[in-house]
């Protein structure tokens, strides 16, 4: 990439435009907020103010000031307008997911601008879809592609929801836009529930939560198994978990197990390489991830102190300028992001009806 930072617009003004902004303030010499679309006047005020870049009240004012892509980062059922309008401009977009609100919106939204391509190569639009470069899973991702348990057979993501948890069982499975067969059923129970992102709360109350679990077979001995507690992104009682079975092994969390020779099984654990502890002064973040001593996941932005969350979303936005640079791959393109929230919703509905739901190959899968 250029020495130059990535300048990107944001159309949007919530927490996600705001977690955004923040990412940029901490690598200033990768990335800049160009500029920020809100409707309100008051709204502006307050993002020039809080967040030092300027606002517009218009997406053509934005792209008047030349932002590399822009972030749609407004409502679900806002963002396939927001997209439309910059594809319209030929300014390559980042849509937050998922990119439209249903089945009808997708299709409409595909059938609008699915064949729209840069210049340099790809999809004009890209979707904002972290959780594949989070350090963990692009660690166990790399283990997967380089044949370490064998062909993968199945995924089990107990960890974040919907189309987020979707996107790592399809991409671990690597089963790009097949159709599945989605079997799934919703269970309430009581738990208590005492972090959310308003904070503690202080009661250790059991309230109802509902559970959802589904069973997604791909055919050709490929399945996936999904597994969601309301908040289970927020609520220290309820850990994340994810499974990956292979036909030589595989890996449980942050430890792999498979043959050393026809009569050895062994076990190797992901290690992170974390600053901060003790009278380390390095700064508190994770440098890299190794597994048998070889590195297989690296921080590329050390000294911003971020979260692995974070850095996903960072790398994420780094290389979505590398890409309208034409030094890299498409980050997420919109094919992906339609695929993951059409199987997402197969769950939601098979959740709700009780009846197995079965996806139809969509105009999308041939991308």
């Amino acid at each position: 990439m250029s020495a130059a930072p990535v300048r990107f617009g944001i159309v949007g003004s919530g927490w996600r435009a705001a977690f955004l902004a923040r990412l940029a303030r901490a690598l200033p010499e990768r990335l800049a907020v160009a500029g920020v679309v809100t409707r309100s006047a008051a709204r502006a005020a307050q993002v020039e103010a809080a967040w030092g870049v300027p606002a517009f009240g218009t997406v053509g004012e934005l792209c008047s000031i030349g932002p590399e892509f822009v972030v749609a980062s407004v409502p679900w059922d806002v963002t396939p307008e927001v997209v439309r309008e910059l594809v319209e401009r030929e300014v390559p977009v980042l849509a937050e997911t998922p990119p439209a609100p249903d089945v009808v919106g997708l299709r409409e939204l595909w059938g609008a601008v699915g064949g729209a391509t840069r210049v340099g190569g790809g999809a004009l639009v890209q979707v904002a879809e972290q959780y594949p470069l989070m350090p963990g899973h692009a660690a166990r991702i790399a283990l997967v592609r380089q044949g370490l348990i064998g062909e993968v057979t199945s995924v089990q993501v107990s960890s974040t929801h919907m189309y987020h948890a979707i996107s790592l069982i399809r991409h671990t499975l690597d089963v790009g836009s097949r159709p599945a067969t989605v079997t799934a059923r919703a269970f309430t129970a009581p738990l208590a529930d005492p972090l959310s992102p308003r904070g503690w709360s202080d009661d250790l109350m059991p309230k109802d939560a509902v559970t959802t679990l589904a069973f997604l077979d791909f055919g050709a001995a490929r399945t996936g198994l999904y597994d969601f507690t309301d908040n289970q992104w927020w609520n220290p009682l309820r850990a994340r978990r994810v499974v990956v079975r292979g036909s030589l092994g595989e890996i449980v969390d942050d430890t792999v197990v498979r043959m050393a020779d026809p009569r050895s099984p062994v076990e190797s654990p992901l290690m992170r390489r974390r600053t901060g502890t003790d009278l380390n002064l390095e700064g508190a973040e994770v440098h890299h991830i190794s597994f048998d001593g070889r590195v297989v996941w690296r921080n590329d932005y050390l000294g911003a102190s971020l979260s692995e969350d974070d850095l996903a979303v960072v790398d994420l936005l780094c290389r979505t300028g590398a890409w309208v640079r034409d030094a890299s791959p498409e980050p997420y393109p919109l094919a992906e992001g339609c695929q993951d929230h059409l199987l997402a919703m197969a769950v939601e509905e098979s959740a709700r009806t009780g009846a197995p739901v079965t996806t139809a190959v969509e105009a999308w899968a041939a991308r």
